[in-house]
């Protein structure tokens, strides 16, 4: 309980600035990919460590995340400085619900979008467009880096499971070869 109210409150000032500053998608995109480098659990380790030097920090962030907001970077080191790097994906799903409430975007579909490797900005924008035709109403995509699908992608979209996974397909033919 006390984490969702953290998670609330940050979103909430991490929105306000971002709509005073009117770069709301500017900061939809950097706690995206944020949230996509804290899950990496050796990187928020290190980063929540606070014997690790910070220009190592700072270093190991700029690599990963490239060119980031100055301010987003300072985001990151409050919240690994509070041990809060963790909650991340909560404040980035509460951002998108604040940003899509702003909008006028109200009961979306929630879709789980599964990747080996983390989505490009374009490519998610891209998929969310196509998601948005085939269930032909708006929808907040999460999505997640799992490295054992190996390829493809898996999408879940309420009950239904779309696996297009590299595993999936080797299982099959594994499967078949039996």
């Amino acid at each position: 309980m006390a984490n969702e109210v953290y998670d609330k409150y940050s979103a909430k000032v991490i929105f306000d600035t971002a709509l005073k500053n009117g770069e709301l998608n500017k900061w939809l995109s950097q706690l995206r990919k944020i949230s996509d480098v804290v899950k990496d659990k050796p990187v928020a380790a290190m980063l929540m460590d606070a014997k690790a030097p910070y220009a190592e920090k700072e270093k190991l962030l700029k690599g990963r995340l490239g060119d980031i907001d100055p301010l987003a970077m300072k985001l990151i080191f409050m919240m690994a400085e509070k041990q809060k790097l963790t909650y991340m994906e909560e404040i980035t799903d509460e951002y998108q619900r604040l940003l899509d409430s702003h909008h006028g975007v109200e009961g979306a579909e929630v879709v789980e979008v599964t990747t080996a490797i983390p989505l490009e900005d374009k490519d998610r924008l891209e998929l969310s467009k196509r998601l948005t035709d085939a269930v032909k109403k708006p929808i907040v995509m999460k999505t997640k880096v799992d490295k054992d699908i190996v390829g493809g992608i898996i999408i879940r979209i309420g009950d239904k499971l779309i696996d297009g996974s590299i595993n999936r397909k080797l299982k099959e033919l594994k499967k078949e070869l039996e």
